[in-house]
């Protein structure tokens, strides 16, 4: 078992090696990329995520509707984290005739409209099943 990971560090350490050999020329344009993502995330999400996490769990106390919500809110990063690249700048090539223009932010808005549409009519209907189950019947 020693000898095989010692074969996939040798291995991955000659991977990471070669692709920094091949990102030697563009080092200079991607070294912001490179630092800034990081530093960004440091600095700026995980502080986010972090409060947000903790103000979720003090306003949201049924573990069920705190677990839609989550799920929600990371599948909201996740269409934000995907849209960013077709938000933030404009296209690198002309516009292929063949494809139709879309537009991003409508349709980034919408998918989120639908999405969080979707947990809270989840919400709703559990909260009504749940107070159905609490009732007491009446014969």
């Amino acid at each position: 078992m020693r000898a095989v990971r010692l074969l996939l560090l040798v291995l991955g350490v000659a991977a990471a090696a070669y692709g920094g050999w091949l990102l030697r020329p563009q080092l200079g344009s991607t070294l912001p990329w490179l630092i800034g993502g990081p530093v960004l995330h440091d600095l700026l999400v995980a502080p986010l995520v972090g409060l947000v996490g903790l103000t979720l769990g003090r306003l949201v106390t049924n573990r069920r509707r705190r677990a839609w919500i989550t799920a929600g809110l990371l599948a909201s990063a996740t269409m934000l984290l995907i849209a960013v690249p077709l938000l933030w700048r404009p296209p690198s090539a002309p516009p292929n005739p063949g494809l139709p223009d879309r537009d991003y932010p409508l349709g980034l808005a919408t998918g989120l409209a639908v999405l969080w549409a979707v947990i809270v009519i989840v919400l709703v209907v559990d909260a009504i099943v749940r107070r159905r189950d609490r009732r007491p019947e009446h014969p």
